[in-house]
């Protein structure tokens, strides 16, 4: 007898999704107000941290102007938390997706701040592509572009995750300024 193979989505399909519309770049981050949402994953706070560091001592953002951290890392980010991000913030970063359902929901959530308007940049390891993809696609935008590092970031130490966070900057940047539309 053949087994049943449930879906994950609850039966969803990206037919009726609305296209995504991402939010529209600046041409640099000079003066640019970051904004990080991290997930709780181990490391994921000092990556983002880092990530931020330096993008003012390198491409001249202001600083931080929001950090939250999402208690529920596989649910998507609450109306309000999008919100206050797209008032206060001109870019923001979020992750690190590291792995299948939090690199999912990372994509969710950089998908939601761009319909708000704010150019966002989401990290997955990249372990977990597929299940990013996966949710760009159901979410209305295959292909839609996420900076990924290698998996696992969890266990890694403190200068590990500054390298990883030095290495994956250009990325960052390609995803949040029109360089890398």
């Amino acid at each position: 007898m053949p087994s049943r193979i449930l879906d994950p989505t609850g039966g969803a399909t990206n037919a009726g999704a609305e296209a995504a519309q991402l939010a529209e770049r600046p041409a640099g981050l000079v003066g640019a107000r970051v904004g990080l949402l991290e997930n709780t994953k181990q490391n994921a706070d000092l990556m983002l941290r880092e990530l931020a560091e330096l993008l003012c001592t390198e491409h001249g953002a202001a600083g931080v102007e929001v950090l939250r951290t999402k208690r529920a890392f596989a649910q998507p980010a609450p109306a309000e938390l999008i919100a206050e991000f797209a008032e206060r913030c001109d870019v923001v970063i979020t992750g690190v997706g590291d792995c299948g359902s939090c690199s999912a929901s990372a994509v969710a959530d950089g998908l939601l701040f761009e319909r708000a308007g704010l150019p966002a940049a989401v990290i997955c390891s990249d372990a977990f592509v597929a299940t990013a993809d996966a949710m760009a696609e159901l979410r209305g935008d295959p292909g839609y572009r996420y900076a990924t590092t290698a998996h696992p970031v969890a266990i890694l130490t403190p200068d590990e995750v500054r390298q990883r966070a030095s290495d994956v900057l250009p990325e960052v940047v390609a995803l949040l300024t029109r360089e890398g539309s």
